[in-house]
C-alpha cells in the first residue's frame, strides 16, 4: 500500500474538465498576481481586479484589504481541512477579521447565500465549493489569478480563474473503535449486520459534495460505473432499509459522543478526528479500496464580494507555500503539492502522514457528473425514505 502521488490526482481528477471551462484569454499581467507595476486602484477597482499585479501588486493589495478589514467566509467549519488553523493565521498575518457564516452549510448554501444577498455587506467574498457547484456558477465569480499561478496545473483552475482547486482527498471510513468490534474496511463491510445503526454520511448528497462522493464510491463497489450512480443509490437505501444507516448529520460533537460511531467523509477529515479523540477512544480510518473515490474542491471569488481587495488577499493566501501547507496539516492534498515538493517548500513530516491508498481512483467528467447529481436529486429521498 501507498499514498497514491498527487500529480495522479492532478491529472486524472480534472483533465477532461479542461474543455468544460470557460473559454477565454488569460489576463493581462498573467503567469501571477504579485509584484508589478500599475497604479493602485481607487475605489471599488478591486472588484474587477484579475491579478495583483495589475493594479498595484502585492503591497497595494495587502494595504487595501487591510483598509476593508473584513473578509465574510461561509460554510468553512475549523476541523475542516485546518480550517480553523487557516482562518486564524490570516486573521494575525494581515489584522483582518474574518466573519465566518454557516459553517457547517454545504456548496449549496452558499450558492445560495450569494444568490439572495446580492451587494449586501454581509454577502460572502470567497467562497470553497464542490467542483460541479464551481463549474455551474461561473458567472457568480470574479476571475482573479493569484501569484503563484503558473505552478498550479492548468487542468486545475479555469483558464481565466474563475474558480481554482485548492486541495482534494478520498472518500473513506471511520470507525470509533471503542464502540465497534470490528471496524469496517471496505464499503461491502457496511452492509453487514454488525453496523445496524451506526452507519453515517457527511451531509444531504443532493447539497453537500462529500456525502455524494459517498454515493458515488457506493456505486463503484456495487456493480456502479462513472455513467451509473444508480447502484449507488440503491445499495444506500439498502442500508437505510436495514437499519444499518443513520438519519444523522455527522459532526465532531457527535462523533465525540459515540452518536456516530461509523462516518463515511473525506479523509483528512477522518484522520483529523483521529488525532483530536486519540485521548479518548481510537478514531480508525480506511481508505476502501472497493470504492475508491477522490476529487478536489474548489475557490472561487464572489463577483459581488463586499470586501474585494480582503477577498484577492485570501485567495493569495490559500495558494501561498504558507497556505498550502496549513491544509497539508489538515492531512489534505494542496494542489500545488508537486510544484511545493520539487522546490522543497512542502513539510515532508506533513506529507509523510498522509492516508495510505491501494489502487487506482477513479475521476467523473463533468458531463457525467451532471448526470449522476440528476439521478440522485430524483432518487435519494424515496430509496432511504
Amino acid at each position: 500500500m501507498s499514498t497514491v502521488p498527487a500529480r495522479r490526482l492532478i491529472t486524472a481528477a480534472v483533465a477532461a474538465l479542461l474543455a468544460l471551462t470557460t473559454a477565454g484569454c488569460v489576463s493581462s499581467g498573467g503567469g501571477g498576481g504579485g509584484g508589478g507595476g500599475g497604479a493602485q486602484p481607487s475605489g471599488n477597482a478591486w472588484a474587477t481586479a484579475t491579478t495583483a499585479a495589475a493594479a498595484g501588486g502585492m503591497d497595494a493589495l495587502v494595504a487595501a484589504a487591510k483598509q476593508e478589514g473584513t473578509l465574510n467566509v461561509i460554510a468553512l467549519p475549523p476541523d475542516w481541512a485546518n480550517y480553523g488553523a487557516i482562518i486564524d493565521g490570516f486573521q494575525k498575518k494581515y489584522g483582518i477579521t474574518v466573519n465566518s457564516a454557516n459553517p457547517e452549510g454545504s456548496s449549496q448554501d452558499e450558492i445560495n447565500a450569494v444568490q439572495q444577498l446580492g451587494t449586501q455587506d454581509r454577502a460572502p467574498d470567497v467562497l470553497d465549493l464542490g467542483q460541479s457547484f464551481a463549474n455551474k456558477n461561473v458567472a457568480l465569480f470574479a476571475p482573479y489569478q493569484v501569484a503563484t499561478w503558473d505552478s498550479i496545473p492548468a487542468a486545475n483552475k479555469d483558464a481565466n480563474g474563475a474558480w481554482v482547486n485548492d486541495y482534494g482527498g478520498y472518500v473513506s471510513i471511520g470507525c470509533n473503535a471503542k464502540l465497534v468490534a470490528t471496524c469496517p474496511k471496505t464499503l461491502a463491510d457496511l452492509a453487514k449486520p454488525d453496523y445496524k445503526g451506526q452507519v453515517a454520511l457527511n451531509g444531504d448528497p443532493t447539497q453537500a459534495a462529500s456525502a455524494f462522493a459517498g454515493v458515488w464510491a457506493g456505486a463503484l463497489a456495487n456493480g456502479g460505473s462513472l455513467n451509473d450512480i444508480a447502484p449507488g443509490v440503491t445499495w444506500w437505501g439498502s442500508l437505510a432499509k436495514s437499519g444499518n444507516l443513520l438519519k444523522i448529520d455527522p459532526t465532531p460533537a457527535t462523533i465525540q459522543s459515540g452518536q456516530t460511531p461509523i462516518v463515511l467523509d473525506w479523509d483528512y477529515l477522518n484522520v483529523t478526528e483521529t488525532e483530536k479523540n486519540k485521548a479518548s477512544f481510537d478514531w480508525q480510518v480506511a481508505v476502501p479500496s472497493d470504492g475508491l473515490f477522490a476529487q478536489y474542491y474548489a475557490q472561487a471569488i464572489n463577483k459581488n464580494a463586499p470586501h474585494p481587495a480582503a477577498a484577492r488577499l485570501w485567495q493569495e493566501y490559500l495558494y501561498s507555500d504558507e497556505g498550502q501547507n496549513l491544509w497539508l496539516a489538515g492531512k489534505a492534498r494542496p494542489v500545488r503539492l508537486d510544484a511545493m515538493t520539487e522546490a522543497g517548500t512542502a513539510d515532508k513530516a506533513l506529507v509523510a502522514v498522509l492516508p495510505p491508498v491501494q489502487g487506482e481512483p477513479q475521476f467523473p467528467t463533468q458531463e457525467e457528473t451532471d448526470a449522476a447529481q440528476q439521478v440522485v436529486a430524483q432518487t435519494w429521498a424515496s430509496a432511504t425514505a
